[in-house]
């Protein structure tokens, strides 16, 4: 997969006089869609509130007793079937900073060990779809041997559900699990496993057709396409040092700590808009298309009158917290690089040590830097930090036995209280397409209508989707850089 096709700007940042884009928020998908466009050949402003690119999946600093570190708001991982994120990544030139298992493995373990094995293990063989997963599942510990037999049965059942067809939007998930009879057991520690951390929700509280997008694309579309990807460093180094580069080297101007206050299209067709962060005796920008890149309520307030035919659809949309647990202790009590756990309130633990510099630092000696990662927890992300504490640790410990005699040198917590779109049954009548129904403005993130749940594939995915109905009205010819799902290569549009 390469972008080639795009041909991206040269490095001096210059572009003719032409076409024009604004592009109003700098994360992934406003990221993504600035450099489509840009490499369309437009000139492109992007305009960001934040001090810097990356939307909701960030970095920060943080002077810990255990040393400087550079700590990621929340964990974040993408699979091998996420082409989307993955042209990011080659197109922003840190894909080697994120890279995938050569195989999917996921270690899985129960804290209670009802099979007598605490230990089990969700991986593939190179056999083709559905024999690669057969193997695993004839032989994971947490499910008895009728639970492995109605899960095989329920897997074939789902993989041959379209998650396009519109009835499923309105199912959930898990009535159809029941249905197909799945234990509580086996939603447990099988498919709200991977449900909840793809999802950000739990099966009663998710639509089947994204359900079904999900576990068809992910696991039953091709042998390596849940192979997990994550970053091995920072994501700001990612998503916006790498970023800022590329679109620098794009042509693309990025503006910074300026908030767009007001949209308007002028009487010539274009588009203009009014910014806080600018020195006020500066005129508006106009462009001649716009993309809104920024969250569905902050989309609502700025859409001009007629823009969308029921604007109200998109405060409909719901919204689902991340919690995040930050655990530092004085030694290494974990040596899997992640681990997701049932039986307990833990979901998925990643080793943070090296990305977060904790390593190097000055005394950190033996030190480990622990990321909890927290899906759908509506229970949790408002709970004080000391209450988190009492909570999860002896959870810890009671997964990893080792972690029982080490000090905690560092416990703190990031929440994103509005970290994606909830994806409830019926979610998918209100999430709208790019295009809007004023000519030139067009809508980009991960809440529209992409097809995928709140991922940073959806969201990148929803910026090249803006970009290429923008090229479209201008009659501009494109490439999509995405593979097509046969695997052809890309095909220019008019």
């Amino acid at each position: 997969m390469t972008h080639s096709t795009l041909g991206p700007a040269p490095a001096t940042g210059r572009r003719p006089a032409g076409q024009s884009a604004l592009v109003i928020g700098g994360g992934l998908a406003g990221t993504a869609a600035a450099l489509a466009l840009a490499d369309a050949g437009l000139r492109v402003t992007l305009v960001e509130g934040r001090p810097r690119l990356g939307g909701l999946a960030f970095s920060f600093h943080r002077s810990s007793p255990a040393g400087e570190l550079t700590v990621d708001n929340g964990q974040h991982v993408h699979l091998r079937c996420c082409t989307a994120y993955q042209w990011f990544l080659d197109r922003v030139g840190a894909a080697r900073l994120a890279p995938l298992q050569g195989r999917l493995d996921i270690p899985v373990l129960d804290v209670q060990g009802r099979s007598g094995r605490r230990l089990g293990r969700l991986r593939r063989t190179a056999l083709p779809v559905p024999l690669h997963l057969s193997k695993s599942l004839a032989t994971y510990p947490h499910l008895s041997l009728a639970e492995r037999a109605q899960v095989g049965r329920a897997a074939l059942a789902l993989g041959r559900l379209d998650p396009q067809d519109p009835a499923l939007d309105g199912v959930d998930f898990a009535g159809w699990l029941r249905r197909h009879g799945q234990s509580p057991r086996a939603v447990e520690a099988l498919w709200d496993l991977v449900g909840v951390a793809t999802l950000n929700a739990t099966a009663p509280n998710a639509s089947l057709g994204l359900a079904a997008m999900v576990f068809k694309t992910g696991l039953l579309s091709r042998p390596d396409a849940a192979d997990i990807g994550w970053a091995r460093a920072p994501l700001g180094e990612l998503h916006h040092t790498h970023a800022h580069r590329a679109l620098d080297a794009a042509g693309v101007t990025t503006e910074l700590r300026t908030r767009v206050t007001a949209v308007a299209r002028t009487p010539e067709g274009r588009w203009s808009v009014a910014m806080a962060g600018r020195p006020g005796h500066e005129p508006p920008t106009e462009a001649d298309v716009l993309v809104l890149a920024v969250p569905q309520r902050q989309a609502h307030a700025l859409l001009p009158d007629g823009a969308l035919k029921d604007p109200g659809k998109l405060l409909r949309i719901g919204t689902a917290p991340i919690l995040n647990l930050h655990v530092i202790y004085d030694r290494t009590v974990l040596r899997r690089p992640f681990f997701a756990a049932i039986g307990s309130p833990v979901q998925w633990v990643f080793d943070r040590t090296d990305a977060s510099g904790l390593k190097n630092a000055p005394g950190a000696g033996d030190s480990q830097y622990l990321a909890v990662s927290q899906s759908a927890a509506y229970d949790d992300i408002d709970r004080p930090v000391a209450e988190l504490r009492d909570r999860y640790l002896p959870e810890l410990e009671r997964l990893l036995p080792v972690a029982r005699g080490a000090e905690v040198r560092d416990f703190f917590v990031t929440r994103e209280r509005t970290a994606t779109f909830a994806p409830v049954p019926g979610v998918g009548l209100l999430r709208p397409s790019a295009p809007t129904d004023a000519p030139g403005l067009y809508l980009a993130g991960a809440w529209t209508a992409t097809g995928w749940p709140a991922t940073m594939e959806g969201a990148v995915r929803s910026g090249l989707s803006a970009a290429r109905a923008a090229l479209g009205h201008l009659g501009r010819p494109h490439v999509n850089p995405l593979p097509a799902p046969g695997g052809e290569s890309p095909k220019e549009a008019a």
